[in-house]
């Protein structure tokens, strides 16, 4: 085994190993305070090497390559499309999410096929362009955030060049999503590649009949290719070798999705790839994996609700074990809302809880009247209260203390939300200028802290306990505001 495999495989990579090879002059040119927060910076992929501007001097260019190479991914990044119009897959460093971030969330593709019409002959018959664009309007918010689907799958199954060239170019001209041009015979992919040029779309894909016309199709269009050999792994290596010597250098490795009594196989296979990248090196394997879902449709004769089901389960099962990029058939949000949120959650840091913004939000006409909650900047827990103050019609003010994204009840238990994090929130917020009342409403899983920040706030607001869920807010509103004076 090699020193870049046991560094990329095997061994960590601590701040100290990295800092060995900055040029630990405290410069400051980075903008950390020296070179130790610079290299800590680096591990944790906070930074890049090249934002240290001695490193990128004549003088430091062995150091600079050795920090380039200890800090490479140990599954190699690949980019499929062009500027603002590409996705990248792969880059990850580590086999499980719990060890460190997840880096690229896997893009999701929608399959058409260059035998399906421009336009659907009846409202019931979906046309290409019809399809392409659903594909582009799909999203969904999820706290806060706009998810959707990132590609386009187009499918020959004319095996027309003619036919396949001008559904490509009826595609590219609908969309500006990333592609993937999906067939086995080399001739009908250069027709389609010769259409889409200067997009740099992903092709599907080399095989142990076909390796060489896609590899040569691959770097006259430098494009990256797809390597597939089903259930295989011995044959997929040895392809991966193969194209490497013949000088393709982006790869994306397909073992084969297995839907229905082969499912075991498929997880296996991409336990095995993914591991033997992570924790033994092996560089052959060490490529972006495609998962196709898609499979559960090929000739079964199960209702079609059952083969959805079937695609929808396989295709959250590759989220988790260890797919970077998906080619689906079902468009219906039962279909892919589950796997596109689960996507979300397994690609956010799990070191840092998704949050919002602190400060003060106003929820339609507040006055000086109106009344003022709070709550935390856990972003589940705002937007859970924030539909819930829109639901009621509710005219407010909502304040947003900072609890470094952690819920109510937990901020409470470790100290993060404490009277002196209400009362900075409420001075800062500059909700005093704002009401002619001083009347303030906690949440009731914070409700142990009432009298302390009522102390904190030197007893000059009052503080109300509220719902311990937001959905009772309305009830709290009608029946308790405004608040009687206290006797």
């Amino acid at each position: 085994m090699t020193e870049r495999e046991i560094k990329r495989g095997i061994k960590e990579i601590s701040p100290i190993d990295v800092y060995m090879l900055l040029p630990r002059t405290n410069c400051k040119e980075c903008g950390e305070a020296n070179c130790m927060a610079f290299a800590t910076k680096l591990v944790n992929l906070e930074v890049s090497i090249e934002q240290c501007p001695p490193l990128l001097e004549e003088e430091h260019e062995e150091e600079y390559n050795n920090l380039r190479e200890m800090l490479a991914p140990a599954v190699k990044a690949v980019t499929i499309g062009t500027g603002d119009s590409s996705v990248k897959i792969g880059g990850k460093f580590v086999m499980y999410r719990h060890e460190f971030t997840y880096h690229n969330p896997l893009p999701i593709a929608i399959d058409v096929t260059d035998e399906t019409p421009l336009e659907g002959s009846s409202p019931s018959e979906e046309g290409l362009i019809e399809r392409v664009r659903k594909v582009g309007d799909f999203t969904y918010n999820y706290i806060g955030r706009d998810i959707y689907l990132d590609m386009i799958a187009v499918r020959s199954t004319s095996n027309d060049p003619k036919t396949f060239k001008s559904a490509v170019e009826n595609v590219a001209e609908a969309t500006k999503l990333p592609l993937i041009l999906c067939t086995f015979d080399s001739n009908v992919m250069e027709a389609g590649l010769a259409a889409v040029k200067d997009r740099r779309p992903l092709i599907y894909a080399a095989t142990e009949a076909n390796w060489m016309d896609m590899a040569e199709l691959a770097l006259m269009y430098h494009c990256p290719l797809t390597i597939f050999a089903p259930n295989n792994l011995t044959l997929l290596r040895s392809l991966a070798r193969t194209v490497i010597e013949y000088g393709v250098e982006d790869l994306v490795l397909d073992p084969g999705t297995f839907t229905g009594e082969g499912l075991s196989d498929t997880v296996n296979n991409f336990t095995m790839i993914r591991r033997n990248a992570c924790k033994g090196g092996d560089e052959l394997l060490s490529f972006p994996l495609i998962g196709t879902p898609i499979t559960a449709w090929a000739g079964d004769k199960a209702p079609e609700d059952v083969v959805a089901w079937r695609e929808a389960y396989t295709a959250s099962m590759l989220v988790s074990r260890y797919a970077d990029l998906l080619i689906m058939h079902k468009l219906d949000g039962w279909v892919q809302l589950p796997n596109v949120i689960w996507r979300f959650n397994i690609y956010t840091d799990p070191r840092k809880p998704v949050s919002v913004e602190t400060g003060l939000r106003t929820f339609g006409k507040p006055d000086e009247n109106s009344p003022v909650l709070l709550t935390v900047n856990y972003a589940l827990t705002y937007f859970t209260v924030e539909s819930d103050i829109k639901n009621c019609g509710a005219d407010c003010y909502l304040i947003v203390a900072d609890t470094e994204g952690i819920s109510v009840e937990s901020a409470v238990a470790g100290r993060y939300l404490t009277a002196e994090t209400i009362a900075d929130a409420v001075k800062e917020s500059g909700i005093e200028q704002k009401v002619n009342h001083k009347c303030l409403i906690i949440p009731g899983m914070a409700a142990r802290l009432s009298g302390e920040t009522e102390e904190e706030l030197k007893d000059e607001w009052r503080i109300i306990v509220g719902p311990r869920d937001s959905s009772g807010i309305a009830k709290l509103l009608k029946e308790k505001w405004p608040p009687k004076e206290e006797e």
